[in-house]
């Protein structure tokens, strides 16, 4: 009953460690693509730690579970394992993983169910306020004009995302600043940054008492929109975006004191006039092939047992 201990530990040793390690490293704000495949991988991994003790530890249990888990297995790979020596702590083990299984399903079927339906909710305001015309049909592409002082700009997701701007975003925007923030709000369709957010929201929700979700969710926020600010900035340059955000949002008062709500707007325009050095692309690369690999660790923990017994 090692393993299953082992992967327990290990899990909690990535939920600690990798957060204070992405935190403090200085590459996160200049690769946000990296740092989100990154976040994935530490969540993944531990994810699959809690998964495999949770398998192991039921195989341990119970006899029919051992059964279905190591099939034709060879006697002695199943005896690496020393699953006879679980005792009562391996049926207690498996049935809370379980639990926590069930239960972070059940958050991500509720943040999904809300989503839709605030989809559904936005979907019918926007057709009260902006109707089709006699003929036109829905389009995946089509882009929703609504009246409005504020200037705003946002998208819904969805299987056909509709991109939606206020006429005081026109009226205040001109040529290519409007064109950047519409091609902002169009790299989060395309990356699908939806369905980060929801996962990451499930998690945290769902277990408000561990630290690596509740940053994973706050991290995710905060590196979508600097990666739809690069996805901009490439088609339209980093002057022009920042100088869109700052447009955007000045009547808000996210520039001044107390402005909580939208405070990663000023260092978002920051990073764009100040544009830091990108990685090469070596370290790029090594860094994504670094970050796949976390999730790869608990599945050799789980399998040197039983790999060693057949050497």
């Amino acid at each position: 009953m090692m393993v299953p201990a082992a992967l327990l530990l290990l899990g909690a040793l990535a939920a600690l460690v990798a957060p204070r390690l992405l935190s403090r490293a200085d590459w996160v704000d200049r690769e946000p693509v990296v740092a989100l495949w990154a976040w994935q991988c530490v969540v993944a991994a531990v994810l699959l730690c809690c998964a495999l003790s949770m398998t192991l530890s039921a195989a341990a249990a119970w006899v029919v579970v051992r059964g279905h888990v190591f099939g034709p297995a060879p006697h002695s790979v199943v005896e690496a394992y020393a699953l006879s020596t679980g005792g009562p702590w391996a049926a207690t083990t498996a049935v809370a993983l379980a639990c926590g299984g069930v239960w972070t399903a059940a958050m991500l079927v509720r943040e999904i169910a809300r989503a839709r339906a605030r989809r559904r909710q936005s979907r019918t305001e926007l057709r009260l306020r902006a109707p089709l015309l006699p003929g036109e049909e829905p389009s995946a592409d089509r882009l929703v004009v609504l009246e409005g002082e504020r200037p705003d700009a946002w998208w819904l997701p969805g299987t056909a995302p509709q991109l939606v701007v206020t006429t005081g975003a026109l009226r205040r925007l001109k040529g290519r600043r409007l064109d950047a923030v519409l091609a902002h709000e169009q790299g989060h369709a395309r990356a699908r940054h939806d369905w980060l957010l929801h996962c990451s929201g499930a998690l945290a929700n769902g277990f408000p008492q561990v630290p690596v979700f509740a940053a994973f969710r706050d991290e995710m926020h905060r590196l979508v929109e600097l990666s739809a600010d690069d996805m901009a900035s490439r088609r339209f340059g980093r002057l022009t975006t920042a100088l869109a955000l700052v447009e955007l949002n000045e009547d808000r008062g996210v520039f001044g004191p107390g402005a909580a709500p939208h405070a990663h707007v000023p260092h978002r325009v920051h990073r764009l006039l100040t544009p830091p050095d990108r990685l090469t692309a070596a370290r790029r690369l090594r860094l994504t092939a670094t970050a796949a690999l976390v999730p790869v660790i608990p599945v050799l923990v789980t399998f040197v047992p039983g790999l060693r017994a057949l050497s």
